[in-house]
């Protein structure tokens, strides 16, 4: 069931946020320009949605590290940091579930088949080529669309999410 509420937020980097949530659910739809800069207020703002949803309690740092690798991949790679190109965010997150994420980029896209090992000796002291390794050592699942302008990743709810322990909480 959903309230039909919706949001559109704009900033100096032109973010723009469109989403609904209702009860256990939160939807988003977030679009910046290709842009280095605005990576990270993007972030930020998604963050502090999707911990509110509290979806993936306990898991948010691992899906803030793989948002913040695919938006990097699709600025950079994929759109080749043309400010006239656009990064689209699809966040869907429900209490108990998880979370799903899809970036798109505008670029030509790529063979995720042809990247190369970033464990193998030649590649150890490369300055680039993570990314997609550190999305898939943190998320439970990562794929590539649309011949790959769109990443798709996924996580999980915690069965025993962590708990925040405050030197406050009562008995310490």
């Amino acid at each position: 069931m959903n309230d039909g509420r919706a949001v559109n937020v704009r900033t100096d980097l032109r973010p723009a946020f469109a989403g609904r949530g209702a009860g256990s659910r939160l939807e988003i739809d977030a679009w910046i320009q290709s842009e280095i800069k605005a990576i990270s207020p993007l972030v930020e703002r998604l963050m502090r949605l999707i911990e509110g949803s509290h979806c993936i309690t306990g898991e948010e740092p691992a899906v803030e590290l793989a948002l913040r690798e695919a938006l990097n991949n699709a600025v950079v790679h994929g759109n080749r940091l043309d400010a006239h190109k656009l990064v689209h965010v699809r966040c869907r997150c429900k209490v108990g579930e998880g979370i799903s994420l899809i970036v798109s980029d505008q670029g030509q896209g790529f063979d995720p088949r042809t990247i190369p090992d970033p464990l193998t000796v030649e590649n150890l002291e490369a300055d680039h080529g993570r990314g997609i390794h550190i999305m898939k050592l943190v998320m439970d699942e990562v794929s590539f669309e649309q011949r790959g302008t769109e990443v798709h990743i996924c996580k999980r709810a915690a069965r025993n999410p962590r708990v925040d322990v405050r030197s406050d909480s009562p008995g310490f």
